[in-house]
């Protein structure tokens, strides 16, 4: 006969599973002996496998124009120097610049604007399929209304943040905005940064920017996510600079610009 134990491995719950309901973190999964227990395995399998297609998911920006064109916004479809996906994830200088194509496109364009509006995939298409219409599309509303000049929304495939530095200095803006995919975590694939910058140009570095993070359902809500950036880019206009000279000490509810409410939350149900 077999020495082994014929006992069935059960599953023990951790004694923090309560703190679950608080956090999509990966927390108190219990155990199943000295390993994970099975649902919890596949859990992390599927959110990883998730997270992989995220990144490697195309840029379907000939949509995302016609949604944005159908909400009365210009756009104009531009890529940066990288030749396809595998070369972006291992060359991040050439995501941060503009294909010889593009560059010549801008310069036949209009410029001296308020504002420049990037969009660019980055680390998650997924992200940007899922927020950024709605979210560009609102804060547009909201510069406008404010009286500022926004330029035609530019949108970059394989784009890395630095990329709205040369298309801000070529159309002579006074301050970028990008909206990118997130690099993807296990529990968000789908999570949409936006940076601004004040004065873009080649060569900016990080420090010259601000960022709002995580803006998903789950994470910041588009609503919220406009009135912070309206909020930035008020108070980068008052002092002449972003980055880590720029501090966010917005109230809560605040309104930029001294707009109405309906300003901001009406242009994002409108969408």
């Amino acid at each position: 006969m077999s020495g082994r134990n014929a006992d069935p491995v059960t599953v023990s719950q951790d004694p923090w599973a309560e703190l679950r309901r608080f956090t999509a973190a990966r927390i108190a999964v219990g155990r199943s002996g000295s390993s994970l227990p099975l649902a919890e395995s596949l859990a992390f399998r599927l959110d990883h496998a998730r997270a992989r297609d995220a990144v490697h998911a195309p840029f379907r920006r000939a949509e995302l124009a016609g949604r944005l064109r159908a909400g009365g916004l210009a756009c104009v479809e531009l890529e940066s120097r990288v030749a396809g996906r595998e070369e972006y994830l291992t060359r991040p200088d050439k995501g941060r610049r503009l294909s010889e194509r593009s560059l010549t496109v801008l310069k036949d364009m209009a410029n001296g604007f308020d504002i420049c509006l990037v969009v660019g995939d980055g680390l998650s298409a997924r992200a940007i399929h899922e927020n950024a219409a709605a979210f560009i599309l609102a804060c547009a509303s909201m510069f406008g209304q404010a009286g500022l000049t926004v330029s035609p929304v530019c949108l970059v495939e394989n784009a890395r943040v630095a990329v709205a530095d040369e298309i801000g200095e070529i159309l002579r803006a006074r301050l970028s905005v990008i909206l990118i995919g997130e690099r993807p975590g296990l529990s968000s694939p789908n999570s949409m940064g936006v940076y601004l910058t004040m004065n873009p140009r080649v060569g900016v570095t990080d420090e010259a920017r601000n960022c709002i993070s995580n803006v998903r359902e789950g994470g910041l809500s588009i609503t919220e996510g406009v009135r912070k950036l309206g909020y930035l880019v008020e108070e980068a206009f008052r002092l002449g600079l972003s980055g880590v000279g720029l501090k966010d000490r917005m109230a809560e509810g605040y309104l930029p610009f001294g707009l109405p409410e309906s300003a901001i939350t009406g242009a994002v149900r409108k969408n």
